[in-house]
């Protein structure tokens, strides 16, 4: 991490321009995220973060609001020393962006914080806006010449939704290739600055010895659950317009699905490894609308039609289970089953690699006992972890007497003189860095959505695919545990 600062020290000055900065990811996300970068000296001194946003503020003012709402998600108490030493970095901007005007008090601002418009300087854009303003703010930008990187380099960080479906994704890649290079676009996905998602790879390629057994020869499924205790809360509306598959499968759960089945790739930088993850999408195997409904299962939770800007008669789902196949060298015939929902019975992101069953049993196993298969959990959240499953004989016992142990490992036991960065603070220091490898290029976006977009067409024909209805605080309908059952597997719940 040293070395990272001392890369960016060496550079101009820089700024960090927050589109959106009174909105509720620059409350909650990313303003917390740059004071623990600050707070923890991974960021220069000549970095400067932009609030941008149409409020009546000034710099002052606004950094007093921002304490106030940074406080009601954290602990400040006892660093507000630290918060006022971090919040001499932040300059707060008044303008529209959707106006061309607006762009234009903006880049005069910056200009005027750079100490002159002939200073080299270095713009990291941040779109933390709604998507019906990515157009009109992209458009501004180029006009007001935000792209131009004569002076220094230039980079815009877009927040998903990346589109609404494959055709409105490649209309929005389009405009935004029409103003920035590919190499200045960061699409963010929070997921993939989960400490324990990036782990994959290091558990994957640095362990010898799991790579020489992570194919179909050994592995007989692979189970990825993403669940949500929370409802939708106040974000009803917005949540129904897009539900369950366009909100965690087409980015979330795909992202995993890709780690887990991804090749290693020649080396460690960020072509290279998205290369991988995108062919891996390609392979994923393409299903018609009734083999769509075969391995897929929708629900929605007791009580969603009553949230705040739910209609009454909203078939919109909130949980989704899938049945996957990938279909390569590596992985054919082995089922990938995804899982996700709001209101399960706890927050849990765990993926399950469960191994084959022993080709031939030596223990003397009553009739109907059969030797449990191997499995390697490995928890993203909320408790980061690594746990393998074997099989050991009860002390003191005949050989058929056997116990299921665990091999366990979790971060904050091992490394208790550590902190466990939150997503946004990895990312945040990539973007600044121009390391590309945990951010999402177009072809992968393009792909995922040739993959949902066939599954939320076939969801959008009621007779085609029941909605069923799960309570609250259970972990999903009786349908999800069916779509396995039917392969004689299970989803191995955790109560």
């Amino acid at each position: 991490q040293r070395e990272k600062v001392g890369v960016m020290s060496q550079q101009a000055s820089t700024s960090i321009v927050i589109f959106g900065g009174t909105g509720d990811l620059a409350q909650r996300k990313l303003i917390p995220a740059l004071f623990e970068l600050t707070y923890r000296k991974r960021i220069p001194d000549n970095l400067r973060i932009v609030c941008f946003a149409r409020s009546d503020y000034t710099s002052e003012s606004y950094r007093e609001f921002m304490w106030n709402k940074v406080s009601e998600f954290r602990d400040l108490a006892t660093h507000r020393d630290e918060w006022q030493e971090f919040a001499r970095r932040i300059h707060y901007i008044r303008g529209n962006l959707g106006e061309p005007e607006g762009l234009g008090v903006l880049k005069e601002g910056l200009h005027k914080l750079d100490g002159g418009a002939d200073i080299p300087a270095n713009w990291l854009f941040y779109l933390s806006i709604a998507p019906w303003l990515f157009e009109p703010a992209l458009r501004n930008m180029a006009a007001h010449g935000l792209a131009d990187e004569t002076s220094g380099w230039r980079r815009v960080v877009i927040e998903k939704p990346f589109g609404y479906d494959l055709k409105s994704a490649v209309e929005l890649d389009s405009l935004v290739g029409h103003f920035f290079d590919e190499r200045q676009v960061f699409r963010i996905d929070h997921y993939l600055g989960k400490h324990m998602v990036q782990n994959l790879l290091v558990f994957r390629f640095a362990n010898a010895i799991f790579e020489p057994i992570w194919n179909r020869n050994y592995i007989d499924n692979v189970r990825i659950t993403v669940a949500e205790s929370i409802t939708v809360e106040d974000r009803g509306s917005y949540y129904d317009e897009s539900g369950v598959v366009r909100d965690m499968v087409q980015n979330h759960l795909l992202q995993l699905l890709t780690l887990v089945a991804m090749e290693p790739p020649n080396n460690a930088d960020s072509e290279s490894l998205r290369n991988k993850k995108v062919e891996v999408l390609q392979a994923i195997r393409r299903l018609d609308g009734l083999e769509m409904a075969q391995n897929s299962v929708r629900g929605q939770y007791e009580g969603y039609r009553r949230e705040e800007g739910v209609p009454e008669d909203s078939i919109t789902p909130t949980y989704a289970a899938l049945r996957m196949d990938v279909d390569n060298w590596r992985w054919r015939g082995v089922p990938f089953y995804l899982r996700t929902g709001k209101a399960m019975a706890r927050k849990l992101s765990e993926i399950v690699i469960e191994f084959q069953k022993p080709p031939h049993t030596l223990f003397p196993l009553m009739s109907d006992e059969e030797i449990p298969s191997n499995l390697l959990r490995i928890t993203l959240q909320p408790n980061e972890g690594i746990h393998l499953g074997f099989q050991t004989n009860t002390p003191d016992t005949d050989m058929r007497s056997m116990e299921r142990m665990n091999l366990e490992f979790h971060y904050r036991s091992a490394f208790r003189d550590f902190s466990i960065p939150e997503d946004y603070e990895r990312l945040l220091q990539d973007a600044l860095l121009g390391d590309a490898g945990l951010f999402i290029r177009n072809d992968h976006i393009e792909e995922a959505w040739k993959i949902v977009d066939p599954l939320i067409e076939s969801w959008a024909e009621s007779d085609v695919t029941p909605l069923h209805i799960y309570e609250r605080g259970s972990w999903g309908p009786v349908a999800a545990d069916e779509l396995l059952a039917r392969d004689g597997r299970n989803w191995l719940r955790r109560e």
